[in-house]
């Protein structure tokens, strides 16, 4: 049985920007200063991508006693995080960059890596979640200083914006976490 490539290329004539490249930008930050940007905001969307798929197949497979809320959330934070990513993709093409896509680009800058396949149980997967959500916080603190050092307000700004809702949902998740709930210890095993 041969393999089919999974990558789709289309004429090259059509190619206005090759990925990992970046132009000049109407935001008149230098080129250099840009590509470090670039870099640093295309980890976020590989993250963010990353984390947006493991959310939402956790929001499919929920199950037990308290699915409904913990359904709800996992639904709602998988939109906050396509709305996070977007935002940031948008960010990359006006500083001159093309955003992380695919399989490849994004597992080349994802700082989390992909979950497999299988149905977890709930509380491992929550906690894979958290782990998720914190290794992002933790790099976008970073992010946010090399845009101040940089002088990029714009991308600082966008960056707390939604760092704020990043620990916000982790904050969420700590709590469905707890040792305190309401289904028996023997029903959540």
């Amino acid at each position: 049985m041969t393999s089919t490539p999974h990558l789709r290329r289309p004429d090259p004539s059509h190619v206005r920007q090759e990925w990992e490249t970046v132009d000049d930008n109407a935001l008149r930050l230098e080129r250099d200063v840009a590509e470090q940007l670039v870099t640093a905001l295309n980890s976020e969307v590989s993250g963010l991508y990353i984390l947006f798929n493991q959310v939402r197949k956790h929001y499919w497979l929920v199950e037990g006693a308290e699915s409904r809320p913990i359904g709800d959330f996992l639904e709602d934070a998988a939109d906050r995080l396509t709305e996070m990513t977007d935002d940031i993709a948008i960010r990359i093409t006006a500083l001159g960059g093309v955003p992380a896509c695919g399989p490849m680009g994004i597992r080349q800058h994802a700082p989390i890596f992909i979950e497999d396949a299988h149905h977890y149980d709930v509380r491992s997967s929550l906690e894979r979640d958290l782990d998720g959500y914190a290794t992002l916080a933790v790099q976008w603190r970073d992010h946010i200083e090399l845009a101040d050092r940089f002088g990029d307000a714009a991308t600082s700004e966008l960056l707390r914006r939604h760092l704020k809702t990043l620990e916000e949902d982790a904050h969420v998740l700590d709590r469905y976490l707890a040792d305190d709930t309401l289904a028996l210890r023997d029903a959540t095993r």
